[in-house]
Order: C-alpha cells, then sequence, then structure tokens
C-alpha cells in the first residue's frame, strides 16, 4: 500500500500539477491587477470589523471566518511540513514556498470570491459554498461532474490532511513532551493519544461551523502569537545567522547541492510547491467552504479577507520556523522531520523544544476540528444533510487511526488528496476569473464613490 501511494503520488505531483498551481496563481495576479498589493490595506479594514453587519446573509464574522480557515491552515504544515520541505529539498525549498503564497494570494481570493458570489443559503439560514457549488452554478450544470470530483477528492483529503496527518504528529508532539526528542515514540501513548484527541474532537465538530469557528476564534490568535514571539526570541538570539539564513534560502533555491533529489533542481522546487500548498492551501479549494460562510453581501470584500490567509501562515510563520532550523543549524543534524523543529528550537533555548511540543498539539487539534467542515460540505453536496453526522463520527475514528500509523504513509497521502483536489478548482479558477475581476472592479470603484 506505501509502496502504491508513493508511486500515485509521484505522478499527481508531476510538473503538470505544479506548473497549474503556480500558472494560475501568476495568472489571476495579472488578471485581479496585483490585487495582493493594492488590496492588503482595505482586507485588513474589513477583518477588524469595519463593515460587518449583523443583518447581512451568512453564519459568521469575517473575522471568524479567517480563523476557521487559519484554523485548517496553521497547524502541523508550519511546524513539521517546514522541516520536511528543509530536508527533502534542501534551504531552497523555502524560497519556493514563498512563491506558492505569493501567488496563492490571488489563487485564494478569486476562490472564495466565487464561493461567496455561488453560494446557496438554505430555509434554515446554513451556507452552502466552495468550489463544488461555483463550479456547478459558474460553470454550468454540464460541468457537475468536475463539481463532484473535487467534493469526493475533499471528503477523501479530509481523513488525511485535515485528520491523520494532524493526529499523528500529536502523538509524536507527546512523545517529544514525554521521553524527549532522541527516543522512539511509544505505541501505547499513541494510541492513549488518539483516544483523547478523538474524544476532544468531537465534543466540538458535532456543534457545526458556528461552535468550529467560535472555536477557531479563541485558539488561532494565541497559537499564533504564543509561537511566533518563541520564534522571534530566538532569532533575536541568532541574528548575526540571519544574513546568511537567508542567503543560503535564496542560492539553494536555483542550485540544488549533491544531496538533495540527486542535485536535481526540480527536487527542491517540488519540495517547496508541495510543502506550500500544504502550509497554506492556496489553490487547494478548502478555504473558499469556510469563507463562504462569511456574513456579508459583498463577494470581493470576503475574498479580500482570505487573501491574508497566505501571508500570515507561510510568509510569516513559515518563514519563522525556517529562519530557526537554518540559523541553529539544525537542518544538518540529522533529526527525523517530524521532530526536526523542536530540536532546533531546544538548541537555541534549552526547554524551548517542549513549546514547540505543545505548539503543534494545539496547532493540529485547531487544524482537525476545522477540516471536518470541509469534508462534511462535501458530503453534503455529494449525499444531503442526512449523511453528514454519519461522516462526522467516521471522521472520529480516523483521528485515532491518524495516531497509530506511519509519517511517511500519511504525509504522501495527503500530496495526493492535495493535487486531486486542486486540479478540478484551479480549472474553475482559470474559467470563472472574468467573473471576479467585474466583481472586483465594481467594488472597488464603488468603494471610491463612497469615500
Amino acid at each position: 500500500m506505501e509502496s502504491l501511494i508513493s508511486t500515485v503520488n509521484g505522478i499527481v505531483w508531476g510538473p503538470v500539477v505544479m506548473l497549474l498551481l503556480v500558472g494560475t496563481g501568476l495568472y489571476l495576479t495579472a488578471r485581479m491587477g496585483l490585487i495582493q498589493l493594492f488590496g492588503f490595506r482595505h482586507a485588513v479594514k474589513v477583518l477588524r470589523g469595519g463593515y460587518d453587519r449583523e443583518d447581512d446573509p451568512g453564519e459568521i464574522s469575517h473575522f471568524r471566518a479567517l480563523a476557521t480557515a487559519l484554523s485548517a491552515t496553521i497547524g502541523t504544515g508550519n511546524i513539521v511540513g517546514v522541516a520536511a520541505a528543509i530536508l527533502t529539498g534542501g534551504p531552497g525549498a523555502v524560497f519556493w514556498m514563498w512563491i506558492t503564497a505569493a501567488v496563492g494570494m490571488a489563487t485564494k481570493f478569486t476562490s472564495c470570491t466565487l464561493a461567496v458570489h455561488y453560494r446557496r443559503i438554505d430555509e434554515t439560514g446554513e451556507a452552502h459554498g466552495g468550489p463544488m457549488h461555483f463550479i456547478e452554478q459558474g460553470m454550468g450544470p454540464k460541468f457537475r461532474w468536475l463539481a463532484v470530483l473535487f467534493a469526493v477528492f475533499t471528503a477523501l483529503a479530509s481523513f488525511g490532511i485535515g485528520n491523520m496527518f494532524q493526529a499523528n504528529n500529536v502523538a509524536a508532539a507527546v512523545n517529544t513532551l514525554v521521553s524527549g526528542h532522541e527516543t522512539a515514540s511509544s505505541s501505547a501513548l499513541n494510541i492513549g493519544v488518539g483516544v483523547v484527541m478523538a474524544l476532544l474532537v468531537a465534543v466540538v465538530i458535532i456543534g457545526g461551523i458556528k461552535r468550529i469557528a467560535a472555536f477557531s476564534a479563541r485558539l488561532v490568535p494565541f497559537m499564533c502569537i504564543f509561537y511566533v514571539v518563541t520564534g522571534l526570541v530566538i532569532l533575536f538570539r541568532h541574528v548575526e545567522a540571519i544574513p546568511g539564513g537567508f542567503a543560503l534560502i535564496f542560492t539553494q533555491a536555483f542550485t540544488a547541492p549533491e544531496s538533495v533529489a540527486g542535485g536535481l533542481l526540480g527536487g527542491v522546487i517540488r519540495s517547496g510547491v508541495a510543502r506550500g500548498l500544504f502550509s497554506n492551501e492556496a489553490g487547494l479549494g478548502s478555504a473558499p467552504m469556510a469563507h463562504g460562510a462569511a456574513r456579508t453581501k459583498e463577494p470581493v470584500r470576503e475574498g479580500l479577507v482570505a487573501m491574508l490567509g497566505p501571508f500570515i501562515d507561510t510568509l510569516v510563520i513559515c518563514t519563522i520556523t525556517a529562519l530557526v532550523i537554518i540559523c541553529t543549524g539544525s537542518h544538518e543534524a540529522g533529526v527525523a522531520k517530524g521532530k526536526l523543529t523542536s530540536a532546533a528550537f531546544e538548541t537555541a533555548i534549552a526547554g524551548s523544544g517542549r513549546l514547540v511540543s505543545i505548539a503543534i498539539i494545539f496547532f493540529a487539534f485547531s487544524t482537525l476540528v476545522s477540516w471536518s467542515y470541509y469534508g462534511d460540505r462535501a458530503v453534503d453536496y455529494l449525499f444531503g444533510r442526512g449523511a453528514v453526522p454519519v461522516y462526522r463520527w467516521i471522521y472520529v475514528g480516523f483521528v485515532f487511526l491518524g495516531s497509530v500509523v506511519k509519517l511517511g504513509l500519511v504525509i504522501d497521502f495527503c500530496d495526493t488528496m492535495n493535487g486531486l483536489m486542486a486540479i478540478p478548482n484551479l480549472i474553475a479558477l482559470l474559467v470563472l476569473s472574468p467573473t471576479v475581476a467585474l466583481l472586483t472592479r465594481d467594488y472597488f470603484r464603488r468603494m471610491k464613490a463612497e469615500g
């Protein structure tokens, strides 16, 4: 099974998907007039609540929508994923993570604008948004098969990227807290972690998006500040190594060392792009399901808030993680990818490795909770509301399973589902981008007229 998944993963994450992912982001950046730059200030204003209206359609505020999306992306991808990128592709892979995030801001803006524009609010006030809806409604019923494919891939991916991978890293973090990063994981401890995590996830996700969003709005700011401050303290203590760290990233982004992927530059790019997508999920199509529930009448407004996601989780948090690993020299120490970041923190400040393990637990738990919503939106689209409770309980079961499986298998499974989800979503974004461009021009024209 492991060999089969690894083979399929290599096919899915070939040059075609990487070019489609980054190429779509570049195209949308140009098509939307560098929205990442010119819309950034307005996006922050919207996020701060300047345009919140309680009587607008939707279920959650702009801030809670972003918090929910971020709780799914600010997770172990920002800690373990960065470590995996550096160990697999070298420090140069971080540069390609940045590129994926920079163009991904335009991708996320476009997809989340479409999610609100084409969403459906049912008779109970529940929002139904996401790529499966804007594919079917925007491209027409004859493309429903593409929407179905996306929903199927999303449901399957929710058991990998949002579930098993996160549970696996919680187990590793708890083992690190108990025994240190040099000791092998304990099977008994992994089982115990799986049981506890499954119960905690069940308590939160049974309440649906409102409970998930309320939970995320409280946890996300806390865990971001907690992790970023710790990382900045370490970088301050290694400030003299930061210029060299950046130089290593830029140099090896275009000149792969012989130890990485046989010296092939493609290995560096693939590692950075794959881990970049895993970190911020731009182009994946998951975040539009959270932002599609936002309380607003303006699709562009929510798209602007959504594009802040890749900036926060990749350009800020992943960069801090990468610099800590590189500036402390931990990437050359031969530590396993699941425990590399905690080892790097521990090298810099005695005891801080345990703080990283605690951060991983918080990050992973929030991702477990948020990805359950993405999966249940996919199941709702495929089978109707009645199937959602069944899905949620199956999801809880996979939390336990994830705590006891091998990390390599989980990563390959996650990468495969990521790639398969991205394909129908990116096709739809290319086809429907003229609609978003018109909505964007109209929105900013009205904002300018209003002063």
